[in-house]
């Protein structure tokens, strides 16, 4: 096998002989890339609605087999705030946030992705990112980036929040709970955000997200910050917060066994005889979708029961608690309103086996099992493959679109040549990969490439060096980070999508083309409102965009054209040019297909119904880029028509493609050689003559 073949396959073969200078360079942008990664692969987990150790995961083998087998040097992938809250809005419907089948669910989702821009890599489709225009996306991630801001306020604040159909909505009921707030998480949370802006603000080249972490979770160790808890249902003395627990308790008990018949449903069915009546197929389908009715509907009403529970402070008698070693005494909780003693206020986090998990604290990301992830297939079934098979291209495509924008804006500095398509590869096997390693889908990721370039990657070497990290750090450092608190992923999650808001971006749209504009605002627009559901924004958007782009074309610009005095034939009507009575001369700007061929059609009898004297009309090709079958036909009537009245049909300057399009069905006997002109002057001079009418060649023809 020659070489350059054996670099199209192994593509990393590029990097090598690596010099000593190159080495350094990759190694130090491996180290910067994962300070911090770390703790911004953990806050986007979370947001994937996935335990946060899952964001270490989709970490370390994507990063670098994205690396290995992509194109840019400096682009880095692993989990990314798009792809995260992408993730996280497909499956909620499905599954309850960070709950077991959610988890299978997400590892599921990274392989249909994997396998959708793998298959378009090695089918050199790239060009197939051209659907999802540049203000789609504007759109589609100012939108998304305000939407991951929103959904981390309840982190920050300390509040609880309600998962509905109506994202904004919930955020909404959240805010009417400020008086309730948590001011350690506020206060912890907002510290991050001020180390994280002056580090960027004074020390950008410093790893600021990185001792934010450090620094705040040494002051969350120091002062205790995370209390927790347990006491018996029949602690509490209110009857009304009791009843509330018991009824939560009994619905998720509930839930839980309606997962269980939907898995053993799903799992019916995929084993069901092919020969099956659709009667029966029918039924099957209806059971499981009743199911899932069922699921959803009580999984938003416990939503709405836990948020309640959460809003009730407590105070809990110290005999009632249990600590490490289970010892429990005589609970008492009481509501905080009815009780005269001060101290910890609790509050109920969640209700378990008839106990209460209470928190007095704040909220940190807790035990991480340390080890690397376990090598396994995902679990496939083809009913979660249908429900997801819309989330999934949306991601597949909106993650290329994302990695190969960084890496044409980083590549046009190193001016190094970036492959669409084996972008597109590297991109596809990084989350085939990470679904055989626990991982959720991944893509390329904006600020981690930008530090990776700014540092001085000069190869793929640096995200090798990356992913090492990772594993280093799932082996031996994972107990280190067991006191870093939600509040400071909340805020590391909202610092990194600050920049993805581009009003701006938007805006420059409209002004190049109202219809950039519309398609960008309806995008950002429906991203808003139908949330959680983000995939139906990007497919609005990519809609409207197609829409209105065929609504251009179906009016392409016609002009009637006369000889100006520089002797260049131009616009009659802009330039106010005298014309011929009995030859008219249109230039067509455009395809001909099928969108746009009734107005063709009407122009050209227009022309004839303006000029009650025409004896020729001359279609100037030189801007007909294209045409296809139903212009074909379009043309062949229209030389009916004209031809019944007396009038010709000549074409001129036609390009090579159109030209074969008429050898090909026969339009060039049709039209006949009379009739068709290499130039302009040619067929205005051949015209003029054959009708005898000098006074066309007059007005013309350059004098």
């Amino acid at each position: 096998m020659s070489v350059p073949r054996l670099q199209r396959l192994l593509p990393f073969l590029r990097w090598w002989p690596m010099r000593i200078d190159t080495l350094r360079a990759d190694a130090v942008a491996g180290i910067s890339v994962a300070l911090v990664l770390v703790p911004q692969s953990m806050a986007y987990a979370q947001l994937a609605g996935m335990p946060a150790y899952y964001g270490l995961y989709a970490a370390f083998l994507p990063v670098i087999v994205a690396a290995l087998w992509g194109s840019s040097n400096q682009l880095a992938t692993g989990p990314a705030a798009v792809s995260s809250i992408l993730t996280a809005s497909a499956l909620a419907p499905l599954a309850a946030l960070g709950s077991e089948a959610f988890v299978t669910l997400a590892i599921l989702l990274a392989f249909m992705v994997g396998v959708i821009q793998l298959l378009l890599g090695l089918s050199r489709l790239g060009k197939v990112v051209s659907f999802l225009s540049h203000p789609v996306i504007v759109g589609f991630t100012s939108a998304a980036a305000i939407i991951i801001a929103l959904s981390q306020l309840n982190k920050l604040l300390g509040l609880p929040i309600g998962r509905s159909q109506m994202f904004l909505a919930d955020i909404w009921e959240m805010l009417g709970q400020l008086p309730d707030l948590h001011p350690p998480s506020v206060a912890i949370g907002v510290a991050a955000m001020g180390i994280i802006w002056a580090f960027k603000r004074w020390l950008p080249k410093w790893p600021g997200v990185l001792v934010a972490v450090v620094l705040t979770t040494w002051v969350s160790w120091a002062i205790e910050f995370e209390r927790r808890a347990e006491a018996p249902l029949a602690a509490l003395t209110d009857e009304r917060t009791r009843a509330l627990a018991d009824e939560f308790e009994a619905v998720r008990l509930r839930i839980a066994a309606l997962d269980r018949e939907i898995v053993s449903l799903a799992e019916q069915r995929a084993r069901a005889p092919s020969d099956q009546s659709r009667m029966q197929s029918a039924i099957a389908r209806h059971e499981l979708e009743l199911r899932r009715l069922e699921r959803s509907d009580l999984a938003r009403e416990n939503g709405l029961r836990l948020r309640d529970l959460r809003s009730v402070d407590l105070v809990l008698d110290a005999a009632s608690t249990s600590g490490p070693d289970g010892a429990r005494g005589a609970a008492t909780l009481r509501p905080a309103q009815d009780a005269a003693a001060s101290g910890v206020r609790w509050r109920i986090r969640d209700v378990r086996g008839g106990m209460l998990q209470l928190s007095g604290g704040g909220e940190v990301v807790g035990f991480i099992p340390p080890g690397l992830p376990a090598v396994q297939a995902p679990a496939f079934s083809w009913d979660a493959v249908r429900s997801l098979l819309t989330a999934a291209l949306v991601i597949a495509l909106v993650g290329f679109v994302e990695a190969i924008s960084i890496a044409r804006a980083i590549a046009a500095r190193t001016r190094q040549r970036v492959d669409a398509n084996q972008e597109l590869i590297g991109q596809g096997l990084s989350n085939l990969v990470g679904s055989f390693t626990q991982a959720f889908p991944t893509m390329g990721s904006f600020s981690r490439s930008a530090v990776n370039f700014s540092v001085g990657a000069k190869t793929g070497f640096a995200c090798v060096i990356t992913g090492l990290l990772i594993m280093l750090t799932l082996l031996a450092l994972t107990p280190l980070l067991y006191h870093l608190p939600q509040a400071v992923l909340a805020a590391i999650i909202m610092m990194a999508v600050v920049n993805l808001i581009d009003f701006r971006a938007m805006q420059r749209a409209r002004i190049a083309h109202p219809h950039d504009g519309i398609a960008a605002w309806s995008t950002f627009a429906a991203t808003l409102l139908l949330a959680p559901a983000l995939d139906y924004g990007v497919l609005v958007g990519a809609a409207l965009a197609v829409g209105l782009y065929l609504y251009r074309t179906m009016q392409p610009r016609v002009a009637w054209l006369g000889r100006h005095a520089d002797g260049t034939l131009r616009d009659a009507r802009v330039h106010g040019l005298p014309t011929s009575e009995r030859l008219a001369v249109l230039r067509y700007d455009g395809s001909l297909y099928f969108a746009n061929v009734p107005y063709f059609e009407d122009m050209v009898l227009e022309a004839l119904a303006r000029q009650p004297g025409l004896r020729e009309i001359l279609i100037v090709g030189d801007g007909l880029n294209s045409i296809d079958a139903s212009g074909v036909e379009a043309i062949e009537q229209l030389l009916d028509r004209l031809h019944s009245a007396g009038v010709g049909l000549s074409w001129c300057a036609l390009k090579l493609q159109v030209t074969e399009v008429f050898d090909r069905t026969g339009l060039t006997g049709r039209i006949g050689a009379a009739h068709l002109f290499r130039s302009e002057d040619q067929a205005i001079a051949a015209i003029a003559q054959r009708l005898v009418e000098p006074q066309i060649a007059a007005r013309l023809l350059p004098g």
